[in-house]
């Protein structure tokens, strides 16, 4: 607000300075005395959008874990209005985060038998169950999941490693695994598998499992130079109830997988207090 300054003389008449403006519709009447309508300060600077402040806390939580571990760390979150990331959002393999939408589609065409092998897959991340899904869809049932939840990707089919499997090879940034965790409440099929993200084993609850009511489901495995990556896709609730979607890459300069375990520690360490400023999940 503009303050009152006291009157002047002026010519015999009083001036007094107006403490904000008049409004368009009414011009001030003009007796012996005369009002001066003074400019509402300039602001001196924009206040930041919304998405602009997240992208850089998101941005400051990657550059610290960086500064301690070295190697790379990809953060992304999101919201009804589109996804944020912060750090390294480059597409690496999914690894296990991939028997998601795998078992979502495996629900949706063969509910009674995916009873049998979803539980193991997500809540032990089995290999032999993530198989057992994978033979029970096609590619384009998963595909269909994971357009289905906002995310422009196609499942890998290709050996591109022989020893590995061909969906845990599907390449995603972070930020296309938040928007699979952001609509994944919406997604036909996904409600059982929400619950068992909920009830992971507890060696794999580090990271982003370590925050409050986390959902979650990770993965990992070697780069081909040896080097361990982890990935992280969870929902996880603030203060308010509301959740939020959360995924997360780390690569460690050690290579180490117990580094890498450490790097999504600590980056979940960061994002805990800055949760109730986060976007809320879509749905």
């Amino acid at each position: 607000m503009v303050p009152v300054l006291r009157a002047l003389p002026v010519l015999g008449a009083t001036l007094i300075v107006a403490a904000c403006a008049a409004p368009a519709e009414q011009r001030p009447v003009v007796t012996s005395t005369t009002y001066v309508t003074a400019s509402p300060p300039a602001m001196s600077e924009t206040a930041p959008e919304p998405a602009t402040t997240a992208g850089n806390e998101l941005d400051a939580v990657a550059r610290s874990v960086v500064s301690v571990f070295g190697g790379s760390v990809g953060i992304a979150v999101a919201g009804a209005d589109g996804v944020i990331s912060g750090g390294d959002d480059g597409a690496y393999p999914a690894w296990s985060t991939i028997k998601v939408p795998i078992a979502v589609a495996a629900t949706r065409v063969a509910p009674d038998q995916a009873q049998l092998y979803a539980p193991a897959a997500i809540h032990n991340s089995d290999n032999v169950a993530a198989e057992s899904l994978w033979a029970l869809v096609t590619p384009g049932d998963v595909n269909q999941v994971l357009a289905d939840a906002g995310v422009d990707a196609s499942v890998n089919t290709l050996p591109i490693r022989t020893e590995f499997s061909t969906f845990g090879q599907t390449a995603l940034s972070a930020s296309q695994e938040a928007t699979l965790a952001g609509h994944l409440a919406c997604v036909a099929g996904a409600k059982d598998v929400l619950e068992l993200m909920g009830n992971v084993s507890p060696d794999q609850a580090y990271g982003l499992g370590q925050l409050p009511g986390a959902r979650l489901k990770g993965g990992w495995g070697p780069s081909p130079s040896g080097g361990y990556q982890v990935r992280q896709v969870a929902r996880v609730t603030n203060t308010r109830g509301n959740d939020v979607a959360l995924a997360l890459t780390v690569i460690p300069a050690t290579g180490e997988y117990a580094s890498a375990q450490a790097m999504a520690d600590a980056v979940a360490a960061e994002l805990r207090p800055l949760l109730d400023a986060l976007p809320t999940a879509a749905c």
